[in-house]
C-alpha cells in the first residue's frame, strides 16, 4: 500500500472518528461520568495524533484556519492565567475543566481540518440525521415503557427526570435542539430527492416532538426560537410556495405526533410555562441561585473564581436552605461570569459575534448549496442552545458542549470545496440520494 493511500485512509479515520466521538457522548448518558469524560478526552488526543501522523506522512503541516480559533485561544489563555497566577479557588477543578476544554478545542480543530468537501458533509449529515432519529425513537419508546432507568438498563445514582439517555430531560432537549435542524434543512432544501426530503421531514418532526414530550420548557422555547429564525431566513430570501407547503406539512406532522403521544399532560406542561416563569421571577429557586451567582461575580469580577469552581465556591454564597447539591448555576452565562469573570465573558461575546457574521455570510444560497445548508443547520442548533443556556446548563454537559462547539466550528469554517462534473448515464448510489444540482 502506497504512503498516499495510507494517508488518505488515516484522513477518513480521523473524520469519521471525530463524529463518532461526538455521537458517543449522548449515548454515554451525556458523558458526565469520569469514565465517559476520559473516553472523550483520550479519544480527542488519539485523533489529533493520527492527524499529525498523516501530516508527517505528507511531508508538511497544512492547517485550515477558522476565525473561531482566536476567541477560543483567548479563553484558553485566561484559563492558563488562572492556573499560573494561582487565581483559581480550587486548582484541581480548574485543571479538570481545562482538560475538558482542550478536548472541545481539539474536536473543533479536527472538524475544521477534515470536513472540507461537500461530499463529506452530505454523508455526515445523513449519519447525524439517522442518529438523531434513532436517539429520539429510543426516547419515545422509553417514554411509553419506562422502568425508571436510563435506556432501561442504568439506574441513576442521584435520581432525576429521565428522558432518553439523559438523567435530566432538559439536557436531552439540548441535544435534540442541536440535531433536529439537520433533517429539517435536508427536507426544505433542493439537495435531495423528494422521497428523501419527505423522510427527513418526518424524522425532524419526531425529533422536535420529543423535545416537547420530554417536558423541557426551556427546550420548547429554544425550539420555537430556532423555528422563528428559520422562518425569518425563509421570508428574507423570499422562498417559493413549495417551501411554505413543506413547512406547513412539517407543522401538521409535528402537531399530530404531539397530540397523539402527549395528550392532556403535554398541554398542561406547555400552558405552565407562563405560570412557572412568573413563579421563578417572584422568588423561585433558580432566581435565588442567579442572585447568589451575582454576588459571586461582584467579589471577583475581572477574571472570576476559576473554571469549574462554581460548585466548590457557591455554598458560601447560598442564601437559602436545601438538601440538594447545587452543582451548576442553571444559567450558563452567569456561571461563565462567576468562573471566568468579565474577561472570559468578553471572549464568549467575541465568539458569538464571529459565529453570527460567518453564518450570515454563508447561507445566501443554502437551498442548493451544501456549504450553505450545513452552515444554516449548525447555526440553528447553536442558536437553540444559546437561548436554552439562559435557563439551564447544557454547556456544562460534555456531550452537548462538544456537539455545540463542533457545530459552531463547522458553521464558521471556510466554505466547503466542490467541483462540477457531468451527469453520468447511470447514477451512482450517492447520486440516487442527492441530485447533481450541487455535486462535489
Amino acid at each position: 500500500m502506497s504512503p498516499q493511500s495510507i494517508s488518505e485512509r488515516i484522513s477518513v479515520v480521523v473524520l469519521y472518528g471525530t463524529f463518532g466521538l461526538l455521537m458517543f457522548g449522548p449515548l454515554a448518558f451525556g458523558a458526565v461520568e469520569p469514565w465517559s469524560i476520559f473516553v472523550l478526552e483520550a479519544g480527542a488526543v488519539v485523533l489529533i495524533l493520527l492527524w499529525l501522523a498523516r501530516q508527517w506522512m505528507d511531508g508538511e503541516i497544512e492547517i485550515l484556519w477558522n476565525p473561531l480559533f482566536l476567541p477560543m485561544a483567548a479563553f484558553a489563555a485566561l484559563i492558563a492565567l488562572q492556573l499560573i497566577l494561582g487565581l483559581s479557588a480550587y486548582r484541581h477543578a480548574t485543571i479538570s475543566g481545562a482538560l475538558l476544554y482542550c478536548a472541545y478545542g481539539m474536536l473543533c480543530f479536527l472538524v475544521t481540518q477534515t470536513l472540507q468537501r461537500s461530499s463529506q458533509a452530505r454523508k455526515i449529515a445523513v449519519i447525524l440525521a439517522v442518529y438523531g432519529v434513532a436517539l429520539s425513537s429510543l426516547a419515545l419508546l422509553q417514554g411509553l415503557s419506562s422502568n425508571g432507568k436510563l435506556l432501561w438498563v442504568r439506574t441513576p445514582r442521584l435520581g432525576g427526570w429521565i428522558y432518553g439517555s439523559y438523567v435530566n430531560h432538559n439536557h436531552y432537549a439540548g441535544v435534540m435542539e442541536l440535531l433536529a435542524p439537520i433533517p429539517l434543512i435536508i427536507s426544505l432544501s433542493r439537495l435531495a430527492h423528494q422521497k428523501v426530503r419527505l423522510l427527513a421531514g418526518v424524522g425532524a418532526a419526531v425529533m422536535v416532538g420529543t423535545i416537547f414530550l420530554s417536558g423541557s420548557r426551556g427546550g420548547m422555547i429554544a425550539m420555537f426560537v430556532e423555528l422563528i429564525v428559520l422562518a425569518v431566513v425563509l421570508l428574507r430570501q423570499k422562498r417559493s410556495i413549495r417551501i411554505a407547503l413543506a413547512v406547513g406539512a412539517f407543522a401538521v406532522v409535528l402537531i399530530s405526533l404531539l397530540v397523539w403521544l402527549g395528550g392532556k399532560e403535554l398541554g398542561v406542561r406547555v400552558t405552565s410555562i407562563s405560570k412557572d416563569t412568573r413563579s421563578e421571577v417572584s422568588g423561585g429557586m433558580r432566581l435565588s441561585i442567579d442572585r447568589d451567582a451575582v454576588r459571586m461575580i461582584r467579589q471577583k469580577p475581572v477574571i472570576g473564581w476559576g473554571l469549574g469552581t462554581f460548585p466548590v465556591v457557591y455554598p458560601q454564597f447560598r442564601s437559602f436552605y436545601t438538601n440538594f447539591f447545587v452543582n451548576e448555576a442553571h444559567n450558563d452565562y452567569l456561571q461563565l461570569l462567576a468562573e471566568m469573570g468579565v474577561l472570559g465573558f468578553a471572549t464568549m461575546v467575541w465568539f458569538q459575534i464571529v459565529l453570527y457574521l460567518r453564518v450570515r455570510g454563508k447561507i445566501g444560497n443554502w437551498m442548493s448549496n451544501v456549504s450553505g445548508a450545513t452552515t444554516l443547520a449548525c447555526g440553528l442548533g447553536a442558536a437553540g442552545i444559546l437561548v436554552h443556556s439562559l435557563v439551564d446548563f447544557n454547556l456544562q454537559i460534555p456531550a452537548n458542549a462538544a456537539l455545540f462547539y463542533a457545530f459552531c466550528a463547522i458553521a464558521a469554517a471556510p466554505p466547503l470545496l466542490q467541483r462540477s462534473r457531468k451527469r453520468r448515464p447511470v447514477a451512482s448510489r450517492q447520486e440516487e440520494i442527492f441530485p447533481a444540482s450541487e455535486v462535489v
